[in-house]
């Protein structure tokens, strides 16, 4: 890894991406380039290569669950990304919004009508309650975003933007600077006021995701092996613990013997035989054969190095027994 590849840090992009926000929070006040990627792909291959000493990608949102997409790359299938492991995460909360350009002369929210919605109705399905229209939708014919926020604003997208037409992209902020190219009004992004400010898009609907307190977490990922600078080190992240690994998370993948009954309660077993705090299980499919899954298992805990024995090491050992195969992927401080 030569020249700047050392201080790069590659994220889902372009700028105003969440992805971005996270990356800033976990790198904050750090010597660091920041190098936006197209897609999560993009960001993987970019730190396997070894052209970006870190990357930053979505993992999970806490009112619609896990990045599928972050997943499958991590499962590594088809074994383009072997040395990536994950050594850091960030918290970053989300308020969608809606965006575009108000056209001059449109009529006021509080003066359309919603046919056959009227608004006590309306305010019982959100549990956002903030999630409301400031000027009339109707002229929208289509909507962009990334697959994810689809499913974190139900309410608001069935109740005032129903059967409009949806287009999937790379990233929400990607969703905003495509909309900010359509002047007339017709199209709207589900993305963030960073992305509003950036682009210089109209707020037509703030905070609409269904469930106030929306996050998502986000990972750090880097290739086995990639040390920082001995002269100036980089941190993985702003967030320090005692070091002891009792504040820390390890994620394990791993298939099991599915004609074995009981061959998954035996792998997860061998957490809480040496007292490891599951906080995570994910699924996705193994690709070995039909109807046959890799499990994705995230405990509390830390892959001590070398010979060196503890919990996580000792669970790991006994995977060995139990499972088809598992992998370690990474060890890091939790900053939940």
């Amino acid at each position: 890894m030569e020249g700047d590849a050392r201080r790069r840090v590659a994220f889902l992009g372009p700028e105003a991406s969440y992805t971005h926000q996270a990356a800033l929070d976990a790198f904050k006040n750090k010597d660091v380039t920041l190098s936006p990627q197209i897609t999560i792909a993009d960001v993987f291959t970019a730190v396997q290569k070894g052209t970006a000493y870190r990357g930053v990608v979505p993992f999970e949102n806490s009112s619609n669950g896990s990045v599928v997409f972050t997943l499958d790359l991590i499962a590594d299938l088809h074994g383009m990304h072997p040395d990536i492991l994950v050594c850091g995460e960030s918290y970053v909360d989300v308020k969608h919004c809606l965006l575009g350009y108000i056209v001059p002369n449109a009529t006021p929210a509080d003066q359309h009508n919603h046919k056959d919605k009227p608004p006590v109705e309306i305010d019982k399905k959100f549990t956002n309650p903030l999630a409301v229209p400031i000027c009339d939708l109707s002229r929208i014919k289509k909507l962009y975003s990334h697959p994810q926020a689809w499913g974190q604003c139900k309410a608001f997208l069935s109740t005032y933007l129903k059967g409009i037409e949806r287009q999937d992209v790379s990233s929400t902020s990607r969703a905003a600077e495509l909309v900010a190219q359509d002047t007339s009004g017709e199209s709207a992004a589900l993305s963030s006021f960073v992305a509003a400010s950036l682009f210089r898009l109209d707020v037509l609907a703030e905070s609409i995701n269904d469930r106030v307190g929306n996050a998502t977490r986000f990972l750090l990922i880097r290739r086995k092996n990639s040390a920082s600078p001995s002269s100036t080190p980089l941190p993985d992240s702003t967030y320090t613990t005692d070091g002891n690994g009792s504040d820390w998370k390890t994620l394990v993948t791993f298939t099991v013997d599915h004609a074995n009954p009981g061959a998954l309660a035996s792998c997860l077993a061998a957490c809480g035989k040496y007292g490891l705090n599951l906080t995570s299980i994910n699924t996705r499919p193994s690709g070995i054969e039909n109807w046959h899954y890799i499990f994705f298992v995230e405990f509390k805990g830390r892959k001590e190095d070398g010979d060196e024995i503890g919990p996580v090491n000792q669970a790991l050992k006994d995977l060995d027994s139990v499972c088809r195969a598992w992998r370690w992927l990474g060890s890091w401080e939790n900053r939940l």
